[in-house]
């Protein structure tokens, strides 16, 4: 799995992020749809034939903008499953499993349910990486693909 360099991770949270922190002028109700439509957007952009990327970075911005104890849980989640098994991949998919608990616990009924959401579209986009890790062929982190 290739990591995003710095400037694209930046770019790619920073557009999550702007886009619920503006419609929170509006109400928490067009933040969460605003989060939730970036990272649609994101994963699904019509000037890529709705091919684009998988969300870990843009869904960690909308985290941090909606409810940024749950976005650093997730942030911190994802580092120590990469630093313990080596996966980028695997540790997305544990921090995106994890954040509704978070949210859960931290926050609404109505934040949850759209970290939930968020969580599952994110889970879905790794199917590839899924498969690859169930055959033993995902390739760890500072490890070329064959």
């Amino acid at each position: 799995v290739a990591m995003a360099g710095n400037g694209e991770l930046r770019f790619d949270s920073g557009k999550g992020a702007i886009a619920a922190l503006i419609a929170a002028n509006w109400g928490h109700d067009y933040a969460l749809l605003a989060g939730l439509f970036a990272v649609i957007g994101h994963n699904f952009p019509v000037w890529l034939k709705f091919n684009g990327g998988k969300g870990v970075a843009t869904t960690l911005g909308v985290l941090i903008a909606l409810q940024w104890q749950v976005g650093l849980l997730a942030c911190a989640t994802w580092l120590v499953v990469a630093l313990v098994l080596r996966y980028s991949s695997l540790s997305a998919l544990i921090a995106f499993a994890a954040s509704p608990v978070y949210a859960y616990w931290l926050s609404d009924t109505q934040t949850t349910t759209i970290i939930a959401v968020l969580a599952v579209l994110g889970i879905g986009r790794h199917h590839t990486n899924i498969r690859r890790l169930f055959k033993g062929e995902e390739p760890k982190i500072g490890k070329k693909k064959d």
